[in-house]
């Protein structure tokens, strides 16, 4: 094992991004090249990981080597290699803002270096010579803003094939939807296998400036429907529900423009019953970790049975897969839909099937109901509040179907079985999730499922 591979055996395991914790490893190898021979230098390295349960990872790492410490950079430090009897000093590239403009000089270039290959899309402004600042909020990935003018997203875990941020905002700016930040640019890297497809490396869009987070407005819309004793949703100065009618008719408006320019299908019996399957699967494990479902397991079966016999003409497309109101920025002029990535922690090839809208749907309307109740968990026997959270809820929800409704001339919200079994699929992962993160929110997604388990 060379001296590099142990610095990664010790480093990537505290790093946000690495999937892989708690999973004892088995072997770590890399190969790596240079990507700038700058000062500093910037090498980048795929780092293939093997675990003791027989699994594997790659993840991409970028890394700066400096001839001398560097104090200002204490937090990005990885570790120092023998090099020619001296020593190099590894920092990880993301945060070393010396290091961060070669990716865009590449990319306007079109560049070809080692393995990568940069390619440019469209017709929009590269900003090249600026430096990236890196936006620390992020979990699986690593983003850096370059001024007010781009923004490039750098996937940490590689799988081969094209990601589908890249495809579903490719197909987006070709359509000249509005609700998106277009795409400005991608890089992959070629697999040593030629069979191989290449791995989708990083994206690079235009940036957003002055957008807010949609999940922060919604909340400070509950905030100040509790500062208000005595008043409704609907009568509280921080009323939600316009911005949550323009967000439906916005995600309206990008799931008919995927199904425009990306495949499509009717929806089969088999799809349904899969589905069906599936669900019912997920509730089984996830019982295990939160015994509390087990009070809901017969309704919630019997909700996906509805599905598996369901009639319901549905239309396959490709869909956001993991939309919530933390992917969502509100712009002087609209909504603008982020990260098509889909949830990073499935495998690429099911991110890329086609679904039905309405697990999008069903993500948002979940996502209504986190923002009404996560400050009820300070005060779980606060009926009052709970009352009211129920009351900002609905109508938020309501509000978000009337503009998809409006926008697109369907109704996702009416009385779907399918809609209502994302819904219950969601709030079970939700579960597990919470269960394992943050016991004391466990009740908002058991007080869901209590909901939609026992209507009738």
């Amino acid at each position: 094992m060379n001296a590099l591979t142990d610095l990664f055996r010790e480093w990537i395991p505290q790093q946000r991004w690495f999937g892989g914790k708690g999973r004892e490893w088995a072997d770590v190898t890399e190969d790596g090249f240079f990507l700038d021979r700058g000062n500093p230098v910037l090498s980048v390295h795929r780092v293939r990981i093997e675990y003791r349960d027989g699994g594997r990872d790659t993840y991409l790492v970028p890394l700066s080597w400096r001839d001398q410490p560097s104090e200002d950079m204490e937090a990005a430090f990885v570790g120092v290699v023998a090099n020619d009897g001296r020593e190099s000093f590894a920092y990880d590239a993301m945060r070393d803002r010396d290091s961060t403009a070669p990716w865009l000089i590449h990319l306007a270039q079109g560049s070809a270096v080692g393995p990568m290959r940069f390619s440019p899309a469209g017709e929009g402004h590269i900003p090249e010579g600026l430096p990236g600042d890196i936006v620390s909020t992020e979990q699986s990935n690593t983003s850096l803003v370059y001024g007010q003018e781009a923004i490039l997203k750098l996937f940490r875990r590689l799988e081969p094939g094209l990601n589908p941020d890249v495809e579903i905002h490719d197909a987006l700016r070709r359509a000249e939807n509005e609700h998106i930040a277009p795409l400005l640019g991608h890089i992959e890297i070629d697999d040593d296998d030629p069979a191989t497809p290449p791995a989708t490396v990083a994206m690079l869009q235009t940036f957003v400036p002055n957008a807010s987070d949609g999940w922060r407005l919604a909340t400070a819309s509950v905030r100040d429907l509790y500062a208000e004793g005595d008043l409704h949703a609907d009568e509280v100065g921080g009323d939600f529900a316009a911005d949550s009618e323009r967000l439906g008719a916005a995600t309206a408006s990008v799931h008919g423009d995927m199904a425009r320019v990306l495949p499509t299908e009717p929806a089969s019996p088999e799809w349904y019953a899969e589905v069906a399957r599936q669900m019912t699967e997920r509730l089984d494990a996830a019982i295990e970790v939160v015994p509390q479902l087990q009070e809901y397991a017969e309704g919630l079966r019997r909700v996906y049975a509805s599905v598996a016999d369901s009639q319901e003409p549905v239309v396959r497309q490709r869909v956001h897969g993991d939309l919530h109101l933390g992917q969502v920025l509100r712009t002087t002029t609209g909504w603008i839909v982020l990260d098509f990535e889909g949830e990073p922690a499935r495998p690429l090839a099911e991110r890329r099937e086609l679904d039905s809208p309405l697990r999008d749907v069903a993500g948002m309307l979940r996502s209504f109901d986190y923002a009404a109740r996560h400050m009820l968990v300070e005060q779980p026997e606060d009926t009052q509040r709970a009352y009211r959270a129920q009351e900002w809820a609905a109508r938020n929800r309501s509000a978000f179907c009337t503009g998809y409704s409006e926008a697109s001339g369907l109704d996702p919200c009416g009385e779907s079985p399918l809609l209502r079994a994302f819904e219950a699929d969601k709030a079970v992962y939700e579960c597990v999730y919470e269960a394992r993160n943050r016991p004391h929110w466990l009740m908002i997604p058991l007080q869901s499922l209590s909901r939609i388990a026992h209507r009738d």
